[in-house]
């Protein structure tokens, strides 16, 4: 083609070709922070942007006045027409400069409309490839009483880097700050964040979306991301849903992720996918970026793959209807129920799949002990189990015990998942290396255990 078109040029002199036409090539989308590096180099384009960042401050105290918000907004009128650049730019999720990206992007976006809200400030030209070869080529198989989300816990623990920080946020979730019996809300977000941006796809969204065909299944499926310290409030109290999602709005970080959501999961009965950008791997990593912010979704129950936010709509007033929307969005929406039931669904499966990034273990798992017959501590503001609770470990372990024998090894990351690297100066337990086979601890011995070496899913 580039060929064809110097030939043409050069055989059609009066004939002038655009670039575009010669390179049919989409345009590489401009990152934020690299057209703010531009902007920065012209004292006017700094000094106008450094005015809507003012904007920005006052704006957090207290809703602009009409005057100020004119201001405002003529400040980034006059930005924009000088670099269109800041307009169009994006942002990769995960990346380093992340949040700093999102800055930039919603600053010149002082008072955004609802359609805006709605863009998803991402670039996702990228992970669109990935994911739909993700969701064709998905390792899941619904075996007869195979206990999928066991086996995608397993493989977690096999690959190194989910192994480490499936470690890291199971011990941010649980572990009490000093004083009190609730968990540290803002580190195990954080940790589950870093543990969904960090780990590749094919483990995160596995142990998130595993296929489940009774309710243990469903139980480990929805304690995976710990909903006792993840959403749920200290006295289990909901909180009004537009009410979270105000608060979700004030920051960068969770207004771009949520508008990332409302623009991949969009419904729509003209595709096959029933989403509007015909995209359920989009959809289903756009859901799991919620995880880890105020408006963190999660399964309702043990029994089904029906999803929800930790919210209702008492309260609402006049808005009664906007809040059952932004329920709806997650409770009926065609495009996510589609895009979580699609996922390792066998019918998906081509002949010859993909199949994900060899294991590494790591020479410090070799002395962990199964998951199957661990159990992290009691969080629901309490670190004792009942005794409902405790036949149902008996039940889960009886189960699993025949299942897997040896394969059911959860690594144990000690040095990179231990509490000093949270910021505490308390040390969880570490086991030392070892050649020899690991051997299930009887349940005298778990007592005495730290979070750490727990189950991922602990009791609410």
């Amino acid at each position: 083609m580039v060929l064809l078109g110097f030939l043409l040029a050069f055989l059609l002199p009066g004939v002038t070709l655009s670039t575009s036409q010669i390179f049919p090539f989409p345009a590489p989308v401009t990152d934020c922070v690299e057209a703010h590096r531009v902007c920065s180099t012209e004292p006017q384009c700094e000094a106008l942007y450094r005015g809507l960042e003012l904007c920005a401050v006052d704006a957090a105290v207290a809703p602009l006045g009409e005057q100020e918000a004119s201001e405002c907004l003529e400040r980034q009128d006059a930005l924009l027409a000088k670099h269109p650049s800041l307009l169009a730019c994006k942002c990769q999720r995960g990346f380093r400069k992340e949040e700093r990206c999102l800055r930039i992007y919603w600053r010149v976006r002082l008072l955004p409309g609802r359609e805006e809200l709605e863009i998803s400030p991402y670039d996702d030209s990228m992970i669109d490839s990935r994911m739909a070869s993700l969701m064709s080529g998905s390792s899941f198989m619904q075996l007869d009483g195979e206990n999928q989300c066991l086996k995608a816990a397993q493989d977690c623990g096999l690959y190194e880097k989910c192994g480490a920080l499936r470690s890291e946020y199971v011990l941010a979730c649980t572990k009490p700050m000093p004083n009190t019996s609730r968990c540290n809300q803002y580190k195990c977000h954080r940790a589950l964040r870093r543990f969904l941006e960090r780990v590749p796809e094919e483990y995160s969204l596995g142990v998130l979306f595993c296929p489940c065909t009774n309710t243990l299944c469903g139980e480990r499926r929805r304690k995976t991301i710990v909903p006792s310290c993840s959403y749920q409030d200290a006295e289990s109290l909901q909180p009004n849903c537009l009410h979270q999602q105000s608060f979700c709005r004030r920051d960068d970080l969770c207004r771009s992720r949520l508008a990332d959501f409302l623009s991949n999961c969009q419904p729509s009965h003209l595709t096959a996918s029933g989403c509007l950008k015909d995209s359920t791997g989009l959809c289903l990593r756009a859901y799991a970026g919620l995880i880890g912010t105020i408006m963190t979704p999660n399964y309702v129950s043990n029994n089904s793959a029906d999803v929800s936010l930790w919210c209702n709509c008492e309260g609402s007033g006049n808005q009664w209807q906007d809040c059952l929307r932004l329920q709806r969005l997650f409770t009926h929406n065609s495009c996510l129920r589609n895009a979580i039931s699609w996922m390792g669904s066998p019918g998906s499966l081509p002949s010859d799949p993909s199949q994900p990034p060899a294991p590494r273990p790591s020479p410090l798992v070799q002395k962990d002990e199964l998951l199957n017959s661990n159990r992290l501590p009691e969080l629901n503001n309490d670190v004792v189990e009942s005794e409902e609770e405790e036949e149902l470990t008996q039940t889960v372990e009886e189960e699993e015990a025949d299942e897997g024998g040896q394969f059911d090894v959860i690594p144990l990351y000690s040095e990179r998942a231990t509490v000093s690297n949270l910021g505490s100066s308390e040390a969880g337990g570490a086991a030392a290396p070892s050649a020899s086979p690991t051997k299930p601890i009887k349940a005298k011995q778990r007592e005495k255990q730290t979070p750490q070496q727990g189950e991922l899913y602990p009791d609410r």
